[in-house]
């Protein structure tokens, strides 16, 4: 009987592991990302965006309060300090569970791209802050189980290496250019996560700072020496992570950053509102091919169904993983899930944008709260159109319903058949290319 129960148990152990454990660290293997087998991996990604850096478009705040600080200024300012802890604790509770994670794995992503902001993990005199760590333990440890690889990315910089709401730049401070002392703190933030992560075969690498966007004389040298320096921090401890390295001007602009000074790193860049053709990507192709070091789309999305499935093909064709943005937004059409505006929200908008008076303090809690509320998956609408766009349209042109139609009944205009541009539908635009 002993025995029995002994087998039992080793078995049960033999099986957690086989389900948590990957095929091996991902790494840059020539041109391309393989897994720890050295077979060719797709990466097929979905952005946390607005989970611990909301920006301002996301959540209905765009002109009044577009940066995190701004937001929690208002907030502070109309209920206090003490109820928006309570507020913020509620939204980043539920904005990611492991519900999401388990959700993202059943429409076919294979990793996600963890947005984060330096102020969870530092604290102002320097030393580490454990709650973002440990929002990353428990964000990790759903995506082991469901077989997704997770990817740093430092999107709030000390100081910010943007100047906008994307950094969480405050113009009254010193950014992240502009002070060795940010420099440093970010270096030493790569390290302590490097160290605490370094055997974790979940973690698909790490992405080392988003959308820089600065005037760097001297051909972007300052963004390479940067770079350099936060590789030899992060190789002190950890030989394993394959690194992202991001161009100037919103992943853009690689200029000055090659060659490649490290054997496993890759080169990420974004694209927003241009063409989906192969030439729109043509310099990076030749970056890639001149460094022999692979590419990543780390970032793109905010555009319509069509132009999704046209730029995945693309992408896919080539040979390129990539990373779509983003996964949760408020009344939104162009991603995955919308969070519903509520009444007592709106009235705390038209507060804000001067268009009402104050609401009484347990209206706002109300509004603030519902939003919260309404981050959870259940809670949010979800838009299958822009996932078959994503998983499905770029591979087929067959079209599928929309709506369980029937005759007879009411068939809504608006209830076109899920399928490619000229096969479920044309429009005369139908997509955005603004910046092509």
């Amino acid at each position: 009987m002993k025995t029995k129960y002994a087998f039992s148990i080793l078995l049960f152990i033999l099986l957690i592991v086989s389900r948590s454990h990957s095929d091996g660290f991902l790494k840059a293997s020539g041109k391309f990302i393989v897994d720890g087998q050295n077979k060719q991996i797709q990466l097929r990604g979905m952005g946390l965006g607005g989970w611990l850096l909301p920006e301002g478009y996301m959540v209905l705040t765009s002109g009044f309060a577009d940066a995190f600080w701004q937001m929690k200024n208002k907030i502070n300012e109309t209920v206090g300090a003490a109820n928006a802890d309570t507020f913020w604790t509620a939204y980043r509770k539920n904005f990611v569970t492991r519900k999401d994670i388990e959700q993202l794995s059943a429409w076919g992503f294979n990793s996600v791209r963890y947005v984060m902001h330096w102020e969870y993990f530092l604290n102002s005199n320097g030393t580490f802050r454990e709650e973002g760590f440990i929002i990353t333990d428990s964000l990790l440890q759903w995506c082991a189980e469901n077989k997704i690889y997770l990817i740093f990315d430092l999107h709030a910089a000390p100081g910010g290496q943007s100047a906008n709401n994307i950094s969480d730049y405050n113009p009254a401070f010193l950014s992240f250019w502009e002070s060795e002392a940010n420099k440093f703190a970010a270096v030493k933030l790569w390290k302590e996560l490097a160290r605490r992560y370094k055997d974790e075969v979940w973690i698909g690498g790490y992405d080392l700072l988003n959308e820089p966007a600065w005037n760097l004389p001297n051909n972007n040298k300052d963004l390479r020496d940067i770079y350099v320096m936060i590789t030899d921090s992060i190789r002190s401890v950890d030989k394993n992570h394959l690194l992202f390295i991001e161009g100037n001007w919103y992943a853009t602009d690689f200029n000055g950053l090659a060659p490649a000074w490290d054997e496993n790193m890759a080169w990420s860049f974004h694209k927003y509102w241009n063409g989906t053709d192969v030439g729109t990507i043509n310099y990076l192709l030749t970056l890639r091919n001149e460094t022999n070091r692979p590419l990543w789309m780390g970032e793109s999305g905010e555009n319509s169904n069509a132009w999704f499935a046209e730029c995945i093909a693309m992408l896919e064709a080539n040979n390129i993983g990539w990373s779509w943005w983003t996964y949760k937004k408020f009344e939104t059409v162009v991603g995955p899930l919308s969070v519903p505006a509520t009444p007592e929200y709106n009235a705390l908008l038209k507060y804000w944008k001067g268009q009402a008076s104050k609401p009484s303090a347990a209206n706002a809690m109300k509004g603030l709260m519902g939003m919260a509320e309404g981050l959870k998956l259940g809670n949010c609408r979800f838009h299958p159109d822009v996932i078959d766009a994503m998983m499905r349209q770029p591979y087929s042109n067959s079209t599928k319903p929309f709506m369980p139609n029937s005759i007879p009944g009411i068939i809504y205009f608006t209830d076109y058949d899920l399928g490619s541009y000229n096969f479920a539908y044309k429009d005369i635009v139908y997509k955005n290319t603004d910046n092509a």
